[in-house]
């Protein structure tokens, strides 16, 4: 690694993990070779060095797929081009149902699959035992196999990355704190560091303490700043008054020893109804948990010395995953367990990885927050963001990975400390229409929330503000007060009445929801009559709408009258 610090340079990467890593690789691969990359320090000592390696192609949209099967196959070449093993298998993924629910989902995902250009085939149970030799099966009632997906050894691709950057002129410096983003007239235009060891240790930084610089700092003016600091990125980021809306989890996987019958080709395997995933390592298997309800590292400042750590093991919390993964593989049940992989890793409000360009600076560029899902994307999201820098814009539908989606209100810690506790787990829990968070809510409320509330509202958020999805019918003879309509026909209420307990049943036989809370499901859910009958009111009487969560447009100039009635 480079040790010099240049004064200035064209783009400054802060962070070398495997993103950073991959960042800098595309960059000097397109062209721009005055990279210089900095990680506090050592090269994939964050979360990279500890993530499980699974590289599923897979994702729940086309751009993020894109961004997956890239990764893939950029991977499996790497060893080639670069002369460092990365330890890339394709092994194929397996996923077990145990469902009705989770069999309708991995059907849609194999239709879905299709349109992707990711190859996923509906296997049995049976097919199933034979790919994976040590699974039970008695009650599993099929699964998906998706053959094209892999793994590797995360740190060895990071640093591999970090040799072919290397090669095309980036420098890649260990051991620099970055102390803050410098900016001017809107827009970033270098990094102040230090090479102190006393700095990088210290819990407050010279900005934070108020002090001024001192002579150990170091200046380097470039044209882009881009932090990809991982689970460090959103407190660097507020002390320049930049939203990146991430904290760390506790994320659990532990290693057993030798069991006869297991072999490192072993596809990855999940189930996700008992929120594990499993994978050979060598002649042992890799158990590890994406439950439903995980544990925020409840830390005021992660540290800056965190390097190639892990957390202390928590046996209590992972009794359930490991209860489950003796049931599923019952191998587990009389082995010996050789690690437990207790590391932290930052997740985001909405399961979404952040990227792009952020409001608050011009030229200061993002790539964090990737609840689990780094390694498999980390290739691509390298490539498109390098794209993005280069063009000008995105090169691909990158909305749902956008920094822009957040507003300052998502950077609440209590809110981030609350509602990242669910996104882990969501991973594997079932992908319902409609889903709504449970955790975090209450944060934004329009001043008529608990009139909304009194009348049943059954609120969904979005931008943090919580909204009424439909309104609960409380009286099945009369109409609701909201709307004072005649019941929509049976046909538009048709739903499925078992296991309905909080729901009324009018003369015509159309079943409403009662409660204002959701009961999901693949086919039509408990509110759709609801809905119905509110729609039918709104297209022939009259109804009102609270627009407080929408945003609001101040239009001033000379021609504002022409500018704002022109149709968009």
């Amino acid at each position: 690694m480079s040790s010099q610090l240049p004064d200035e340079t064209k783009v400054v990467i802060v962070g070398g993990g495997i993103v950073g890593c991959s960042l800098a690789y595309h960059l000097t691969r397109f062209g721009w070779k005055d990279v210089v990359l900095l990680e506090q320090n050592q090269l994939a000592g964050g979360t990279t060095w500890h993530a499980a390696g699974l590289v599923g192609r897979l994702r729940t949209s086309n751009s993020l797929t894109k961004i997956n099967k890239y990764s893939a196959e950029l991977y499996a070449g790497l060893e080639q081009e670069t002369g460092h093993s990365v330890g890339w298998k394709q092994v194929g993924s397996l996923i077990v149902a145990k469902s009705e629910n989770r069999m309708i989902q991995l059907r849609r995902t194999a239709a879905m699959s299709e349109w992707f250009g990711v190859e996923v085939r509906m296997i049995s149970a049976e097919d199933a035992k034979v790919k994976w030799p040590l699974l039970r099966i008695d009650d599993v009632r099929g699964a998906a196999w998706l053959p094209q997906d892999g793994k590797v050894i995360p740190k060895e691709v990071a640093l591999a990355l970090a040799k072919g950057a290397q090669k095309r002129g980036a420098r890649l410096i260990e051991a620099v704190r970055v102390l803050e983003v410098l900016h001017h007239n809107g827009r970033a235009n270098g990094v102040r560091v230090t090479t102190d060891k006393s700095e990088i240790g210290n819990p407050k930084s010279e900005i934070e303490a108020g002090r001024p610089a001192s002579s150990a700092t170091h200046e380097i003016r470039a044209e882009y700043v881009v932090l990809t600091g991982g689970m460090w990125t959103r407190e660097l980021a507020l002390r320049c008054g930049v939203t990146v809306p991430l904290y760390p989890v506790e994320h659990h996987y532990v290693i057993t020893e030798p069991i006869e019958g297991a072999f490192d080709e072993m596809p990855v395997g999940r189930d996700p109804d008992l929120c594990l995933y499993f994978r050979g390592e060598g002649n042992a298997i890799v158990l590890g948990a994406f439950q439903a309800e995980s544990k925020a590292w409840r830390v005021e400042r992660v540290p800056d010395n965190f390097s190639f750590q892990l957390l202390d093991p928590d046996w209590e919390r992972y009794a359930e995953p490991l209860k489950n993964g003796k049931w599923r593989i019952p191998a587990l049940e009389t082995c010996r367990f050789a690690k437990f992989v207790n590391g932290p890793e930052s997740f985001t409000p909405d399961n979404n990885f952040i990227m792009g360009e952020t409001t608050e600076l011009g030229n200061l560029f993002v790539a964090a927050g990737f609840n689990s899902v780094g390694i498999a994307s980390a290739g691509g999201a390298g490539k498109y963001l390098a794209e993005w820098m280069i063009e000008g814009r995105p090169t691909l539908d990158l909305w749902s990975v956008d920094i822009r989606r957040f507003g300052p209100w998502a950077n609440n810690r209590a809110f981030l400390r609350e509602r990242v506790t669910e996104v882990l787990g969501l991973h594997y829990q079932l992908a319902w229409p409609n889903r709504e968070f449970e955790t975090g809510r209450g944060l934004r409320k329009s001043p008529l929330h608990d009139r909304l509330a009194t009348a049943g509202a059954c609120f969904g958020v979005k931008n943090g503000w919580e909204r009424p999805n439909w309104f609960a019918r409380y009286d099945e003879c009369a109409p609701h007060p909201a709307f004072g309509h005649p019941l929509p026909s049976s046909d538009e209420g048709r739903g499925q009445v078992e296991g309905r307990s909080r729901a009324t049943t009018s003369s015509n036989s159309v079943l409403f929801a009662e409660q204002p809370s959701i009961e999901y499901s693949f086919t039509r859910q408990n509110w759709f009559a609801n809905h119905a009958f509110e729609h039918r009111a709104t297209r022939e009487n009259v109804a009102v709408f609270d627009q407080t969560a929408f945003g609001k447009l101040t239009v001033e100039g000379c021609s504002t009258n022409g500018a704002v009635s022109k149709p968009i």
